[in-house]
Parts: C-alpha cells; structure tokens; sequence
C-alpha cells in the first residue's frame, strides 16, 4: 500500500466538518479522565497513610460503578441526547472531586462508588458521535482515530497526574481533575456533537433490547473484557518485571514506548482497504503477549519484546467498537457503546488481582504467558461460533452482515477502553511513587 493510499483515509475522514472539533475535544476530554485512577492511588497511600489494598479497594468500587452506569448513561443520552446527561454527571464529579481531598476514608470509599456510577460518557459518547458524523465506509478510520486519541491521553493523563501530585501534593491535583473534569463536560456541552445522523434521528421508534443484544453481541463484549484483560495484565506485569530488575525508573519509558507502538499500529490499521476480524486481532495480541517474559538482560529488551503485542493493541480495540456499532441500531448505539464500556472495565478490573496473583506467586514471566495463552485460547474457543453467532436483522438504520470472522467483526478502539489502561497506568504510577519516596 503506498503512502497516498495509507493517508488518504485520514484526509478524506478529517475533512467532515465537526471531525477535527471531535477528535481535539475528546482527546483533551480524556486527559483528566484517565488521571483520576492514579491521584486516589496516590491521595489514599501519601495522605490518607494506608496501604495499596485500600487503594486498591477505591480503584475497585470506582470501576464497579463505571461498568454499572455506563450502560445507563448511553441509554439517556440515546433518549434524551447527550447535553443532560452531561450536565448532570459533570456536576456530579465536580461535586465529588471537590469534597474527596476532606473526606475520610470510609466516605472516599462510597464516593467513589457514587461517583463511578456518575461517571461522564465521554470515551463512549465521543465513538457514538464518531459513527453519526462519519460515513460507514470510514468508520474503521474514524474509530482508527479515536482510538489513537485515547492512546494519546493515557500517555499524558497518568503521567501529568503523577508530576502534579509530586509537586503540588493530592489535594491540590484533586481540584484541578475536578476544574479538569468540568472543562471537559462543558467543552463537549458547547459542542454538542450530533449521535446520529439526520437519517437516524428520524427514526424515532426505540428497538427492543431483546432485537439487538443477542448471542453474537454477547460474545463479542465477551471478547472485549478479555482484551482489555490482557491489557492490563500486560502492564501490570510490565511495571512488575522492571521492579524486579531494579530499573523501576525506565517504567515510564517501556510504558510510553508500548503505547507508542499501538498508535503506529492503529495508524497503519485504519488505513488499510478493509478490516480484521477481532477474533484475529484478538488471538494475535494474547499470543504475541505470551513470549514478553523471556525477554531478560536489561530493560531494552522489553521494549523490543512488546513490539509485536503493542502494534496489535489499538487496532484490536478500534475492531470491537467499529464491530458494536454495526451490530446494533442507531436508537440503541448509546447503550451499546455503554454496554461495551463495561466489558472494558470488567476485563481490568478482572485482570488486576489475577495477573496480582500469578506475579506474586510465580514471577511477572509467568504472568505475561498466562494472560496471553488465555485470551488466546478464548479467541479460539469463539471460532467455531464465528457463524452462528452473525448478526441478527433488527429495524432501523444498522449494518447486519458477515459474521464474528469476518464481516461486520472485521475493522474499527479502548483500550480502551476505555478505561482500560488507566488503573493500570494508577497501579504502575503508584509505585514510582513510592519507590520515589524511598
């Protein structure tokens, strides 16, 4: 593919008007977002005095409440667009993120779960409104896109928490993700990018749940939490090996390197002339993850050893929400987005104690294999199902073709989760943290 046909794509979809202002706003949206994880890691160990089991336990009930409300919010924002919702989880996390700095632990702890529930849409809202503005011969590009943005945010959000609480202390990081997360709801208030396309938004009758979320659906969230199981797993193990090594300071670099790998891949991916399957790009990822453990000798090495998995990574997640977004209808896109959020989450929230596990009692080596020949093998296992489980034909303006090999499956994000990498960047943060302190 020359380099006029790889960019083409890019120029073609950047070019729709709203795109750019899409793209820029999400991305500096997210930013605040994915620091949160790391500034309660940090405010709960520093100021709080406890130990990273009761961080960890405020991660926990916080991902908890995201996978529970996000669904939720899609399904108001697809009733009653995306400016309500916004006001009111803005205002909730305002309200939140000001008060956390003077709440005790308990309080902090069913703040969390409180505000988890309250979380603002962003990661998802901003692919519903990538699907309206972008015509379905270019979502794999448009979601390509996103997905390189979120990359983006991940390496700066964490990182920009860590250096704030480092010089400023929590509290006053706390404001400022507070400030942070306010300009980010009002930022896309005043926006007020479209969710559906005129064709769409004409369509006024709501598909029942039961048309759209069926078994092939099922299984691709399925896959979804897997990946980002892998993910985080992936990290976790990272931060773990370098540990062990005594070169815990090269953490930020083998990290950013990582995630720089996967926006070359997402990069490459969107401007291909058609998609993969997720069920390829998935498998490929979990078996490229196994062998980063071999990597020994100094930590140059892992950053040639996560190459492989990295190039997979933002691809792989683009596929799953490109592949949700034409399995279900434009009335529904909300709650599918949400819905796919939560398979984000649960695969890291999933990952943490497990791979937490595996690296305490065998070594970050065993971690890497493990978590890889799982996700592997549970691509694997969804294989034979590749054609029972196409997509079933619902009314309304949605693409239902192919099958979970190919077809509507194959192409177009989240780590994303989404919310995806940014525990795991709080867990990898934390202990820079406190290896600094030491």
């Amino acid at each position: 593919m020359s380099e006029t046909m790889a960019i083409e794509p890019y120029r073609r979809v950047l070019a729709l008007p709203g795109m750019r202002a899409l793209l820029l706003v999400g991305l500096i949206a997210r930013v605040p977002l994915t620091g949160t994880g790391i500034t309660l890691t940090l405010h709960v160990v520093g100021d709080l005095r406890l130990g990273f089991l009761q961080a960890g336990l405020v991660g926990a009930v916080s991902m908890g409440g995201s996978a529970l409300g996000s669904p939720i919010a899609g399904r108001f924002v697809d009733r009653s667009g995306l400016r309500p919702v916004l006001a009111a989880t803005t205002a909730a996390q305002a309200a939140f993120w000001c008060a956390a700095p003077h709440l005790p632990y308990q309080a902090l702890l069913a703040g969390s779960l409180v505000a988890g529930v309250l979380s603002q849409p962003v990661f998802g809202a901003i692919r519903q409104c990538v699907a309206a503005l972008v015509p379905q011969a270019d979502h794999r590009t448009g979601f390509a896109l996103d997905s390189m943005a979120v990359e983006v945010s991940y390496m700066v959000g964490p990182a920009l928490a860590v250096a704030s609480v480092t010089a400023f202390g929590a509290p006053a990081t706390m404001y400022g993700v507070a400030a942070g997360l306010v300009g980010a709801g009002l930022g896309l208030f005043l926006l007020n990018p479209p969710t559906r396309t005129e064709a769409e938004s004409a369509e006024r009758e709501a598909v029942p749940r039961r048309q759209w979320l069926r078994p092939g659906l099922i299984m691709l969230l399925g896959l979804a939490a897997g990946l980002t199981f892998v993910l985080t797993a992936t990290e976790l193990s990272l931060v773990a090996t370098l540990r062990l090594d005594g070169a815990t300071e090269w953490t930020g670099l083998v990290v950013a390197l990582w995630g720089g790998y996967s926006m070359i891949g997402g990069f490459v991916y969107g401007g291909l002339s058609r998609g993969l399957s997720p069920l390829l790009l998935i498998g490929g990822l979990g078996a490229a993850t196994m062998p980063v453990g071999l990597a020994h000798g100094g930590w140059w090495w892992l950053c040639l050893a996560v190459v492989p998995c990295g190039l997979l990574c933002a691809p792989a997640l683009s596929s799953t929400v490109d592949a949700v977004n034409r399995r279900v209808p434009a009335s529904a896109r909300g709650e599918a987005m949400g819905l796919h959020g939560t398979a984000l989450t649960m695969g890291v929230a999933a990952a943490g104690p497990l791979a937490g596990a595996v690296v305490d009692g065998y070594g970050p080596g065993w971690a890497f294999a493990a978590s890889g020949a799982l996700v592997a093998l549970l691509a694997l296992a969804a294989t034979p199902f590749r054609r029972v489980l196409s997509p079933p034909a619902v009314p309304g303006p949605v693409v239902a073709g192919g099958d979970l090999a190919g077809g509507d499956l194959a192409g177009g994000g989240t780590a994303g989760g989404d919310a995806t990498r940014g525990e795991t960047a709080a867990v990898g943060g934390a202990v820079l943290a406190d290896s600094a302190r030491s």
